[in-house]
C-alpha cells in the first residue's frame, strides 16, 4: 500500500527580491530536479510566482507546472491535491509572500490534511505562534493570544477554562516541563465539553523531532511519549 505523501507550507520573503530561506531552497531544488514525478509546486498567484521562484534560482521547467491555489481555485483544487497527497505524491504549497495557510486559503488543504491523516510541516519559519496557527488547520480569522498560564494553580484553572469557553480560537504556551502538567489541567477543566473544543498542539517546530497532535487533552496524553518539548497549544472548535 502505498504511503501518504506530504503538505510542506514554504514561507517566502514579503518582498519579491528578498532571498529565499536556505532550507526551503535545498528542498524546492531538490524536488524539482530529482523528484519532480512525486512533487506537486502550489501557488497563489501565477505572474508573482513565477518571478519568485525564477529570482530564487530554482528550476526553470517547474514554473510549467504550478498549480494555482486562491480564493478562486481552492474549493476546487483542495480536493484535486488532497487526493495526489493520497497517492504519495509531495505538495509543496507557497504564497506571494509571507507564510501560507496563515489567513488564507490555504488553512482549508492543512484542514483537509489533518482529517485524512497526511503529514503537515513547514520549512523554516521565525514565529512560532503564526507558524503553529498556520499547522493547525483552525478558522483563525479572530484569535486569542492568551501566552503564558499564571503561575498559581488556581489562577491557572481559571484562565484554562476561560479559553475553553473562548469563541475564537485561543493560543497558549508554557515552559517545556510544564505540558504534561498542562495537559492534566486541561482533562480536568474539560468536563462534558459541549462546545466540541480540540486541542492542537504543535510540538518542537523546525526541528527533526517536530509533532503535530490533535485531539482532546485525554488523547494528547496517551499520545506523547516525552513531555519536556517546546510546545504551542492551540485550543479551537
Amino acid at each position: 500500500m502505498k504511503l501518504n505523501g506530504t503538505l510542506t507550507l514554504i514561507p517566502t520573503p514579503l518582498s519579491e527580491v528578498g532571498e529565499l530561506e536556505p532550507v526551503a531552497f535545498a528542498l524546492l531544488q531538490n524536488a524539482a530536479l530529482n523528484d519532480q514525478v512525486n512533487s506537486i509546486f502550489v501557488i497563489e498567484d501565477l505572474k508573482p510566482s513565477r518571478r519568485r521562484w525564477l529570482n530564487f534560482k530554482l528550476p526553470r521547467e517547474s514554473v510549467e507546472s504550478f498549480v494555482l491555489y486562491n480564493e478562486h481555485t481552492a474549493s476546487v483544487v483542495s480536493k484535486e491535491l488532497l487526493s495526489e497527497l493520497q497517492s504519495g505524491k509531495n505538495v509543496f504549497l507557497m504564497s506571494d509572500g509571507g507564510l501560507p495557510a496563515f489567513y488564507d486559503p490555504g488553512v482549508e488543504l492543512v484542514k483537509m490534511c489533518h482529517q485524512n491523516h497526511i503529514r503537515v510541516t513547514s520549512t523554516p519559519f521565525c514565529n512560532s505562534v503564526v507558524l503553529a496557527m498556520a499547522l493547525s488547520g483552525f478558522n483563525h480569522k479572530k484569535f486569542w493570544f492568551e501566552g503564558f498560564l499564571p503561575l498559581e494553580n488556581a489562577e491557572r484553572i481559571i484562565v484554562i477554562k476561560k479559553l475553553l469557553a473562548q469563541k475564537y480560537p485561543s493560543i497558549l504556551m508554557d515552559t517545556p516541563y510544564r505540558l504534561k502538567r498542562v495537559l492534566e489541567e486541561f482533562v480536568e477543566s474539560w468536563g462534558n465539553n459541549p462546545n466540541s473544543k480540540k486541542l492542537f498542539l504543535a510540538l518542537d517546530l523546525n526541528s527533526p523531532t517536530e509533532e503535530l497532535r490533535l485531539g482532546t487533552p485525554k488523547e494528547l496524553l496517551g499520545a506523547i511519549a516525552d513531555f519536556k518539548r517546546e510546545f504551542i497549544l492551540i485550543i479551537s472548535e
